[in-house]
């Protein structure tokens, strides 16, 4: 120890209170931040799983070993970082004497070896990556690096800093061995050459001991006054990160789309208050403490970018730089958020405000300009509004999860996208104009096409042997195995039926016993999910939900199978239903196949002797991990698979996910044309005397790529080359069995059920000539015992009758209240939601309905998404302000009126005396309101409508016109005009938008 070693060592133990009071308080404005977020109750347990998961991924580096030698690199270099943290302490005291060791271990031999391997490990690894990132650097071409849009300032200074550390753990060891001389071969193998080429000098190690001291001290005070460094910060965050990811079993946050959460618990649309809930993501506040967590943890690799089949078609999205984009507005927005500044729709100051309610100046003078500058952008928005994420970037995702897939540290990219497209959708109405198409035949139709429910049994009819169909042929599920879900590619779009076709008779040739819905039947909700329309989904998950409970009524759990032919109909009946109350067996059909060919049911004798390439469809592989089963049933069916460049878990994506079906692609190269390119390249490189075949396991995935195949034929490339599913490669490869036997094998002899016994309920009192009971079904679609359906799936009160059930007795008594989606008021015959205000469903045909000749008693006050005062009839979310559903039209259709009743049914009804609130029945979409309110249109006239209505045909689902002399409500009584909207409803600002419509 001498004066210069003193003085290095007062330097930097000095100069290191100052790093670390930077560091620290980086870290704690990290967590104040992440703090911000919404509540996430369900990330911490269970706590052994998570953390065993939190170690395998860190200590195997199973996340990054897929990177081959980007993999190893990394692993080196986090090991260095970590287990050099000691040998960097031990410089404090070596820059005051050059001597100093940690005590006791010091003179271990093993920490010897261990000081030896950390710094060559550390110096090879970082030196790797730094070759990596310059032949990977954005200068031509800029799409192709996956660090384009990366900071490359933050990433020179930490790979700078540490290679630093690196090599000053080699040579402050070789000093010490040139000056004090002890080594030994096997414990200090390298640096005791390196010690050849240096001095014997005790101060050198003091130098060496000092740099790198303050090589970790520049870490230290840069990283905490640079809390949007990815790069460095990713070393602490990615523990927590990986530790709180979504699926508690370590698997990647794919599958079902997380719920829409608000205050940490998941949305029920039905008693959902847009005052008080949160809908999706509007502001960067409206993320959960996971999703800050995750911007916090982005290291800017670019794996996602490089995978993700928007950025390498030309389009604007990139996944890293999305989630890059909401770190730095959430950092710069911070500050104003951490002060208590909180913004209504309406863009006005509500956190910050004086007593009067107006904005504190003296509160708001303390933060800073660019806190509050940052604070006015919208989150979602175009250049001319300053927003943070431009539409285009949003809805150009595809849900393909590749992005997923490749994170290193288990970012969340899809969640987050959804959850900004709920609040574009539910709360703006903001979305793309073909998307208005989808909601609203969805809604009336039950399909993405506004296909009629009837024309889904058109395939049945092309079939040369007989299927059975739910509640025509079958009137339970008794005797089957397989409940068969069409889906509505499957039984509307051409190309799709060819597989439903090939599956049907597959099935039917194995002797495997399947029945279908038919015309029962509804779309699951996929596209309009990961659309953002969370109403719409949840209205048809319900409807499903009712039916598959019906036909599985008094079925163990372990036998309620249902096999799909979709991908995305798999996806959203296996892992999304669930979350709605529906749990199901269900299996995607070449998993099926697959089994019966090892089960030796289905045997095949012959050889497609083709070359064939295999795309794997995003829903069925990456987010639902079936890989085996398509390839293996290819390989039975004779087939010799080509594996395109881009497959299993890095397959590029078709382009019809996340709705992206029913969007025109306006920017860049087409997702499906590039998809094709791949294929026939592949086909091509693989020679054969045929032109092959590219097979996949997805309708939309073949209507994709079969528009795909088109467009390059027409340019004369890819002549005969044919896009099939692989169950048509099974079909191919076995003996056909004639129709009757077929016909034979799936034919199921049930008993006739035992008649039940229906209670009797007093029925309400009828304004207009009451018709007689009649006996409920036993059998066939949603039959219901009694008046009304038992609670379960959507109860409904007011006599809900079951999908294909007769007419039931419309003068029966209110069934008790019942959870979930129930409503009340007599509903309609559901196709899906049983609601207030007698509710259709979506694809249902609105039904006529006895205008009321009573004047209704003022409604009590409803929570959720009803109506205060006097409501419009709702086309969706019931909302404060009249605010109309998503994709919905602007209601204004006349009041149906009655069909006449016989004289017979007439004299068969009992008069009740007993007065009781009368209920509108007008038909109305999405969630109906109480009775009293007023339905969509002009505003109510006082004129009071006709004691007796005349008989009238039934409505249909067209719009009617409306009488101006006829209450719009069915009411005889004026109502008073509807108070504006409040803000924070579906309406929010002044003359906003009702979703669904755009200006």
């Amino acid at each position: 120890m001498n004066a210069l070693t003193v003085t290095l060592g007062t330097i930097g133990a000095t100069l290191s209170l100052l790093c670390w009071a930077s560091f620290i308080g980086g870290v704690r404005n990290i967590a104040r931040a992440i703090m911000i977020g919404q509540p996430a109750p369900d990330r911490w347990r269970p706590f052994f799983p998570r953390f065993k998961q939190m170690l395998v991924e860190f200590i195997a580096h199973t996340r990054m070993a897929k990177f081959r030698t980007v993999g190893w690199a990394h692993w080196l270099v986090m090991v260095g970082f970590l287990g050099g943290a000691m040998l960097w302490f031990e410089a404090y005291g070596q820059t005051f004497d050059p001597a100093f060791h940690w005590p006791i271990i010091g003179n271990w031999a093993i920490y010897h070896l261990w000081d030896e391997i950390l710094g060559i490990g550390t110096v090879v690894g970082i030196g790797t990556l730094i070759v990596l990132r310059q032949l990977n650097h954005p200068r031509l071409p800029e799409r192709l690096s996956r660090f384009s849009g990366s900071k490359f300032g933050p990433a020179y200074v930490i790979e700078l800093i540490v290679l630093i550390e690196g090599l000053g753990m080699i040579f402050v060891k070789a000093g010490k061995i040139a000056a004090y001389g002890h080594s030994e071969p096997w414990t200090d193998f390298f640096t005791m050459q390196v010690a050849k080429l240096l001095p014997a000098n005790t101060t050198m190690v003091a130098l060496f001991a000092f740099v790198k001291l303050m090589s970790g001290m520049a870490f230290l005070y840069l990283v905490g006054r640079n809390i949007t460094w990815g790069v460095a910060w990713h070393r602490f965050s990615a523990f927590p990160n990986i530790y709180f990811k979504r699926e508690d079993d370590g698997d990647v946050a794919l599958g079902a789309a997380k719920p829409m959460m608000s205050k940490g618990q998941p949305v029920d649309m039905e008693t959902a208050d847009p005052d008080n809930d949160t809908f999706g993501a509007g502001r960067i506040e409206d993320f959960s403490w996971k999703g800050w967590l995750d911007f916090t943890t982005c290291t800017e690799c670019g794996r996602c970018q490089s995978q993700c089949p928007a950025w390498n078609t030309g389009k604007p999205l990139s996944p890293k730089l999305l989630i890059m984009s909401l770190r730095d507005h959430g950092y710069a927005k911070a500050p104003y958020l951490l002060a208590g500044g909180r913004k209504d729709m309406g863009g006005d100051e509500v956190g910050l405000v004086d007593a009067e309610g107006k904005p504190d100046e003296a509160a708001l003078a303390k933060i800073s300009e660019a806190a509050k500058a940052e604070a006015e952008r919208p989150l979602v928005g175009g250049e001319d509004v300053h927003g943070i994420i431009d539409p285009e970037v949003l809805w150009s995702c595809t849900t393909c999860g590749a992005c997923v897939e490749q994170c290193p540290v288990d970012i969340e990219h899809v969640d987050h996208i959804i959850d900004m497209r709920r609040y574009q959708v539910l709360i703006e109405s903001e979305f793309p104009s073909e998307l208005a198409g989808l909601f609203k035949n969805l809604e009336n139709k039950g399909n993405p096409w506004g296909q009629n429910s009837k024309d889904r049994l058109n395939w049945i009819n092309e079939m040369d042997f007989q299927i059975p169909v739910f509640g025509r042929d079958a009137d339970s599920f008794d005797g089957y195995e397989y409940l068969f879900w069409v889906g509505c590619a499957g039984a509307y779009e051409d190309r799709a039926k060819k597989t439903t076709k090939a599956v049907a008779e597959l099935l039917a040739t194995a002797g495997v016993k399947f029945m279908v819905l038919g015309a029962e039947e509804t779309c699951t909700g996929d596209s309009a999910r990961r659309a953002g329309n969370e109403f719409l989904f949840q209205q048809l998950a319900a409807q499903n939900i009712e039916l598959l409970n019906s036909v599985f009524e008094g079925v163990e759990d372990k036998k309620k199978k249902i096999v799909v032919t979709c991908a995305h109909c798999f996806n959203a009946l296996n892992n999304e239903y669930p979350q709605v109350g529906g749990t199901y067996e269900v299996v995607h059909h070449t998993q099926l196949l697959n089994r019966l060919v090892r089960q030796k049911q289905l045997i095949p004798v012959a050889s497609v002797t083709q070359n064939v390439t295999y795309h794997d469809p995003c829903y069925l592989g990456r987010h639902n991990k079936v890989y085996n089963a398509p390839r293996e049933l290819m390989a039975a069916a004779g087939s010799n698979l080509v594996e395109m460049p881009r497959h299993g878990e890095r397959s590029m994506c078709c382009g019809a996910g996340g709705a992206r079906m029913w969007m025109e692609e306006q920017l860049g190269k087409r997702i499906n044309v590039d998809r094709v390119d791949e294929g026939l390249n592949t086909l091509t490189a693989s020679g054969g005397s045929t032109p092959g075949k590219i097979a996949t396991g997805c309708p939309f995935c073949r209507v994709m790529l079969t528009d795909g195949v088109t467009a390059r034929q027409e340019k004369g490339e890819g002549e005969g080359v044919e896009v099939v599913d692989v169950a048509q490669l099974m079909l191919d490869a076995i003996d056909r069995v004639d129709s009757s036997t077929l016909t034979a094998n799936l034919t199921v002899i049930q008993e006739p059920k035992a008649p039940v016994v229906e209670e009797v309920a007093e029925p309400e009192p009828e304004p207009a000539a009451p018709v007689a009971a009649k006996a409920a079904p036993t059998g066939g679609g949603l039959a219901m015992k009694g008046p009304a359906k038992k609670p379960g799936g959507l109860g409904m009160k007011g006599a809900a009758k079951a999908p294909g059930a007769k007419a039931e007795d419309e003068s029966a008594t209110e069934a008790p209240p019942v959870k979930g989606l129930a409503m009340k008021g007599p509903a309609k015959k559901p196709g899906g939601l049983g609601m207030k205000g007698a509710a259709k469903a979506p694809g249902a045909q609105a039904e006529s309905a006895p205008a009321e000749a009573e004047q209704a008693t003022e409604a009590p006050p409803v929570k959720g998404l009803a109506m205060k005062g006097p409501a419009k009839k709702p086309g969706g979310l019931g909302m404060k302000g009249a605010a109309k559903a998503p994709g919905a039209k602007a209601p204004g259709a006349k009041a149906p009126t009655p069909p006449a009743v016989s004289a017979p049914e007439a004299a068969a009804a009992e008069p009740v005396s007993e007065p009781t609130e009368t209920k509108p029945t007008l038909p109305a979409k999405g969630l109906a309101m109480k009775s009293g309110f007023k339905r969509p249109g002009p505003k109510a006239p006082g004129t009071p409508a006709p004691a007796d209505p005349a008989p009238a045909p039934e409505s249909t689902e067209t719009d009617q016109t409306p009488d101006p002399d006829q209450p719009a409500n069915g009411n005889s009584a004026p109502e008073a005009a509807p108070p504006a909207a409040k803000p924070g409803g579906l309406g929010f600002k002044s003359n906003a938008k009702a979703p669904g419509r755009k200006n």
